[in-house]
């Protein structure tokens, strides 16, 4: 038993360091394992938020919560910031890294390049800002991408995210 709360303690750290939510991009570099604690973490506070035992299942006691999985939420978090470069409300240097696929040269006078869909580099690795911002932007259906107003567009993304997530549709 004092493995598990050696674990606890160090994943707890993890999300003190990152802010949770302000750094939640960079957990898309952790390992699945290290995301795999951090999903015990968020189950762990829905079951003593709702006073459950071990073996009950989490998932109904997330969805009252509105509650994102681990995976879900850094989804929704990329998915702002790819929103914040979309609609030119972000930093400079985000702006910079990332690129809309109608801007590329070779894409004048095709369907692409009405589209607003960013280009995923292929030499950067997948966890990276400029590969996994774009990936998760893109994976959004094109009514979600055309919203300018950010709080219409996290109010309508996380719905998407969570009928997803736990197959609400």
């Amino acid at each position: 038993m004092p493995h598990k709360t050696i674990k606890l303690r160090s994943t707890s750290e993890k999300m003190k360091e990152f802010h949770f939510d302000k750094d939640l991009t960079e957990l898309a570099a952790l390992p699945s394992s290290t995301l795999h604690l951090l999903q015990w973490v968020q189950n762990t506070a829905a079951r003593l938020v709702f006073e459950l035992r071990h073996h009950d299942h989490i998932t109904p006691a997330l969805i009252q919560l509105h509650w994102l999985p681990i995976c879900w939420r850094i989804h929704y978090k990329l998915c702002t910031l790819m929103h914040a470069v979309h609609t030119g409300r972000c930093r400079p240097y985000l702006a910079d890294i990332v690129s809309l696929t109608s801007h590329r040269r070779t894409r004048s006078g095709l369907r692409s390049a009405d589209s607003t869909n960013y280009t995923t580099p292929v030499y950067v690795a997948n966890f990276a800002f400029s590969y996994a911002g774009p990936a998760a932007w893109n994976s959004l259906p094109a009514d979600l991408q055309v919203i300018q107003e950010t709080a219409a567009f996290r109010r309508r993304l996380k719905t998407h995210c969570f009928n997803l997530a736990f197959n609400t549709m």
